[in-house]
């Protein structure tokens, strides 16, 4: 199958799917440039539903890649992703001429890290994890509907992700602490 030939499936399911939502093509460079590629979530943000719950799926293998590492290189590899996610999404949005497509969803997997720093190493974590930021980015209780409207270009993109996934560690960090503390 061709690159043109699947975007216009999506573009076909897309307007299928959600005909009542007025909802920006999928750019056909997701399939010819990298940087199209990984802003859009590995291609999951070409998917006709959903795109941010796609993207924080394909967040999970690189949580699990990153998740042996020492805290602090951990911690450094999501603050550089972020930068680079805020710049990236800066300049395809402009490229594209859509603030914040909704397929691109790079700052769903920040933010679903975010979520998972310092998370105790167990499966179930990681479904709390995916539960809780996809709450909070979907909701987007003050401030980050506040940002996700007043900050501009990929900072602003990216910053209410990442406030997202800050709540979500939050409350993570809250019942880990709260388990074992209680568990004698």
């Amino acid at each position: 199958m061709g690159k043109h030939k699947a975007i216009n499936i999506f573009n076909w399911l897309q307007k299928k799917i959600i005909p009542s939502r007025s909802l920006p093509p999928i750019p056909a460079a997701i399939w010819q440039k990298p940087s199209y590629f990984v802003a859009f979530g590995f291609g999951t943000g070409a998917l006709p539903i959903a795109p941010g719950t796609f993207g924080t799926l394909i967040a999970i293998p690189f949580y699990l890649l990153l998740q042996p590492l020492p805290f602090y290189a951990y911690l450094t590899i999501v603050l550089l992703c972020a930068i680079v996610s805020m710049k990236l999404c800066d300049i395809l949005s402009k490229e594209i001429h859509v603030h914040d497509h909704p397929g691109m969803n790079i700052d769903e997997i920040i933010g679903f890290l975010v979520t998972m720093i310092h998370a105790p190493p167990h499966w179930l974590w990681i479904i709390v994890g995916f539960a809780l930021f996809r709450l909070f980015d979907i909701w987007k209780p003050w401030p980050i509907h506040w940002l996700d409207q007043k900050v501009p270009g990929g900072i602003g993109m990216v910053l209410d992700d990442i406030l997202a996934g800050i709540y979500g560690l939050v409350i993570i960090q809250a019942l880990a602490w709260s388990i074992t503390t209680a568990v004698p």
